[in-house]
C-alpha cells in the first residue's frame, strides 16, 4: 500500500456485517419529484458533475475521499428544513458542510451522502455595536467576521489559522477552540444563541440574544460541539468582545521544554490581565517552515520558541508589562533571546511562524496528525517517546500547540502512508494521553478518524447516553453518519 487514498479505504472502512452505507440511486433522474429547492432556476446550487465534486468529497488533508454524487447550496433556514425534511423521508443520509477546514474528517462524506454546504448561508444578520452581539448565517466566513465587527471596536472571541476560510457554523459544530482560547474561552461560553434545523427537518429556535436567560434546559450546548450529528447550525448569535487597540507580540528562544514551562508560569501572572495567547513551537516545526516555505523565525535558532500576544487600551502600559516580564525571564535564563512586535505588519509575520506550520507539512508527503491535551508536566514527553518509537521510519517529527490551555499538535510525516508507522502511533498516543486524564481531541473534534479511540475519554455509561441522544433526536440516523459515535 502505498498511496494515501488506499490506506484510507483500508483503515477505515470498518462497518460491521449489516450496516451498510445509505444508498442514493433514487438521485438519479428524479430530480423533479425533489421538494422546490431543486427547480430549473437553481442550477448552480446543484452540483452533480464528477468534476464539480471532488471539493466536496474531499477533506482538506487530502487523506479522504467519499463518494457523494450530489451536493446542494441553500442559502436559507428554510430551504435547508426543505432538504433535510425530504432526506428524512425518503431515508436518505445528509452531511452537513462548512469551510471544509476540519483535520478529524467530520465534514465530508464517506461513502455517498447528500452533501449539504453551508457556503451560499453567508449573510450577517445584526450586530448589536452596544452589546457585542453578532448575529450572522452559519456559512459566514470567520476572517469577514472579524473584520466586520472589528470596524465597530469588536473582535470574535475565536481565531484560527484557518480563519480565511472556514465558516462559523462548522466552529461551532466543532466547538473549534484555536489562539485565543485562553483569553476568551470556548465557543460554549460564547455562542448566545443558535436556529438548527433537526434531523427531521423542523426548525429549533433558540436565537435568543438575552445573556442572561435561565429557561430551563439549554438547548443550544447540544449541538455545539456535536459535528453536525444532531442538527444542522443555520444561525448564530455570537458574544463580541471590545477590541484593544494596542497590540504587541513577543517571540522567545528557550534551550529546553523546562524553561517553556517556567516561561509560561511566569508569562501568565505577570501579563494575566494582558494576555490573549501563549503559544509554542519545537525547532523541528520551525525547520518544516524553513525548508518548504522559506520562513525562518525571527531570532536565533533555538530547540523551542514561545510566542506571547498581550493586548489591551494603553501601548506604554503594555511594552512596561511586557518589557518588564521579558527582563524577570532573561534574568532567571528561562529565556535566551527574544524579539518584540508592536507594527501591525510585524505582528502578521511573527504569527506566521505559528500559523502556516500545517500548511509546511501539507509538503511533506502523508500526514499523521494528533490534536491532544495534556497536563504541561507531560506536554512535551509524548513527543521525545514518539521520536524514539518512530526514529528514522518519519521524515518529520514536530510539536507545536497552545501552551496557554495545554493542548498540544504532534505531527509526524512520510512520503507516502506507511502502516507501521500509523501503528507505531495508534492507539498508543491515546492510550499516553488517557492515563495522564488528558484529551485525545482538544479541538479538532472525533469525526469519523477518531470514532474507535472514544473510549479512551468516555466511560461506557457517557458513550451509552451519546448513543440514546442520538437515536432520540435522529432514529433513522441520517444526520452525519459514521461521525463521533463508536
Amino acid at each position: 500500500m502505498g498511496t494515501a487514498e488506499q490506506h484510507v479505504a483500508l483503515h477505515w472502512s470498518t462497518s460491521e456485517e449489516g450496516d451498510r452505507p445509505f444508498i442514493l440511486e433514487p438521485i438519479s433522474g428524479q430530480l423533479n419529484n425533489y421538494p422546490s429547492f431543486f427547480s430549473s432556476e437553481r442550477p448552480t446550487r446543484i452540483i452533480q458533475h464528477s468534476d464539480d465534486l471532488v471539493c466536496y468529497n474531499t477533506d482538506w488533508l487530502k487523506s479522504h475521499k467519499g463518494t457523494s454524487s450530489l451536493a446542494l447550496r441553500p442559502k436559507t433556514t428554510e430551504e435547508v428544513s426543505e432538504i433535510v425534511a425530504y432526506c428524512s423521508k425518503n431515508k436518505l443520509a445528509v452531511c452537513p458542510q462548512g469551510g471544509n477546514t476540519g483535520l478529524v474528517g467530520g465534514s465530508i462524506p464517506i461513502f455517498d451522502e447528500i452533501v449539504v454546504s453551508m457556503s451560499l448561508m453567508n449573510n450577517i444578520l445584526h450586530f448589536d455595536d452596544s452589546t457585542g452581539i453578532l448575529q450572522c448565517q452559519s456559512g459566514c466566513i470567520l476572517e469577514n467576521l472579524e473584520n466586520l465587527v472589528n470596524d465597530k471596536g469588536y473582535t470574535v472571541p475565536v481565531d484560527l489559522g484557518a480563519k480565511g476560510s472556514c465558516q462559523i457554523g462548522g466552529n461551532i459544530s466543532t466547538n473549534a477552540g484555536g489562539l485565543r482560547f485562553v483569553r476568551y474561552g470556548s465557543l460554549h461560553g460564547n455562542v448566545i444563541g443558535l436556529k438548527v434545523v433537526l434531523p427531521s427537518g423542523e426548525i429549533l429556535d433558540c436565537m435568543n440574544t438575552m445573556r442572561k436567560n435561565n429557561t430551563g434546559y439549554d438547548l443550544k450546548h447540544l449541538f455545539i460541539g456535536s459535528e453536525g450529528t444532531l442538527g444542522v447550525v443555520t444561525e448564530a448569535a455570537i458574544l463580541c468582545y471590545p477590541k484593544n487597540s494596542e497590540t504587541a507580540v513577543a517571540f522567545l528562544g528557550c534551550n529546553s521544554f523546562g524553561d517553556v514551562l517556567s516561561c509560561a508560569k511566569i508569562v501568565r501572572q505577570k501579563l494575566s490581565g494582558l494576555l490573549t495567547s501563549l503559544e509554542m513551537l519545537d525547532n523541528q516545526a520551525a525547520d518544516t517552515l524553513r525548508d518548504n516555505l522559506k520562513i525562518n523565525v525571527p531570532i536565533s535558532e533555538h530547540p523551542f520558541y514561545v510566542l506571547i500576544e498581550i493586548s489591551g487600551s494603553d501601548s506604554e502600559y503594555n511594552e512596561k508589562k511586557l518589557n518588564e516580564c521579558l527582563t524577570l525571564l532573561m534574568e532567571k535564563n528561562h529565556v535566551n533571546d527574544g524579539t518584540i512586535a508592536t507594527e501591525l505588519s510585524r505582528i502578521k509575520a511573527v504569527w506566521s511562524v505559528r500559523e502556516r506550520i500545517t500548511e509546511a507539512l501539507l509538503q511533506e508527503g502523508y500526514g499523521y496528525k494528533y490534536d491532544i491535551s495534556l497536563p504541561l508536566n507531560d506536554f512535551y514527553k509524548v513527543v521525545e517517546i514518539m521520536r524514539e518509537r518512530l526514529d528514522k521510519r518519519v521524515t518529520r517529527c514536530v510539536a507545536y500547540g497552545h501552551l496557554g490551555d495545554g493542548n498540544l499538535h504532534f505531527n509526524a510525516t512520510t512520503r507516502t502512508f506507511d502502516p507501521e508507522v500509523l501503528s507505531l502511533i495508534e492507539p498508543f498516543i491515546y492510550e499516553y494521553t488517557s492515563k495522564r486524564n488528558g484529551s485525545i481531541s482538544a479541538e479538532h473534534g472525533i469525526g469519523y478518524k477518531k470514532t474507535k479511540y472514544l473510549h479512551f475519554n468516555k466511560t461506557q455509561t457517557a458513550i451509552n447516553l451519546m448513543k440514546s441522544m442520538k437515536a432520540l433526536m435522529d432514529p433513522q440516523g441520517i444526520l452525519n453518519p459514521y461521525k463521533v459515535l463508536p
